[in-house]
């Protein structure tokens, strides 16, 4: 193995995108993908094992709380640098994850290119290099006063909260919107955090009075998948 080879593990619940992903990756001539992880806990474990020189994680995963996987990456491994490849790009959870000291944060529709420069990305003069490549929804509160859109929910956030004042389970929201059934679960876990709710109709509720959700019932259910 070549002196400058950088291994990899790429850690994604949906198997078909991590096994492209890691196609895609083992294309490059000074990439080498060392291991492989779907959920939070394995990730860790593979982590400590394979002592990759990246971490390629996608936060929406089963047995993941994502400030919890990078923390005890980093412990293991502090050299080691962690790229988020995800869907889920709201701002609260990419500051969160830059401060905790992720070396990128990239929406899964980033080019093959901006991953490969990411992986790639050294440090310089012992400083911490990072990429941030994200929607314009989320980059617009970062620049702006720091709160979030809808007064401090995030278009998804709202999303998840629609569908559950409509008695729909966390498995028919992960459904409807295409994604994990544990990341309904963290948004909703946000959704409590931000508004004080102690329940799922508590939090409709009180969403509904500050007049950032329409009422149960008062339109249509159809909650259509955000990119």
């Amino acid at each position: 193995m070549a002196e400058n080879t950088i291994r990899i593990l790429v850690a994604d619940d949906h198997t078909l995108l991590r096994q492209a992903l890691c196609d895609l990756l083992a294309a490059e001539p000074d990439f080498d993908v060392v291991a492989q992880a779907s959920t939070g806990t394995e990730t860790c474990r593979l982590a400590g094992q394979y002592r990759p020189d990246v971490v390629i994680l996608d936060i929406e995963m089963a047995e993941n709380h994502p400030a919890t996987t990078v923390g005890a990456i980093l412990c293991e491994l502090p050299d080691a640098r962690i790229i988020v490849l995800s869907m889920d790009d709201s701002q609260r959870l990419v500051r969160e994850l830059l401060s905790l000291g992720v070396h990128g944060y990239l929406h899964k529709s980033v080019s093959r290119e901006t991953l490969v420069s990411a992986i790639r990305q050294r440090e310089a003069g012992g400083r911490r290099t990072v990429t941030v490549s994200v929607s314009a929804t989320s980059l617009e509160p970062l620049a702006g006063d720091g709160s979030e859109p809808n007064g401090g929910l995030t278009l998804r956030e709202v999303d998840v909260l629609t569908l559950a004042g409509k008695a729909l389970s966390n498995r028919q929201i992960a459904i409807r919107l295409g994604i994990a059934e544990g990341t309904v679960k963290r948004h909703l876990r946000n959704v409590f955090e931000k508004l004080g709710a102690v329940s799922r109709m508590d939090a409709v509720n009180k969403a509904v009075a500050r007049s950032l959700l329409s009422a149960p019932g008062a339109s249509d259910d159809t909650v259509p998948p955000r990119c």
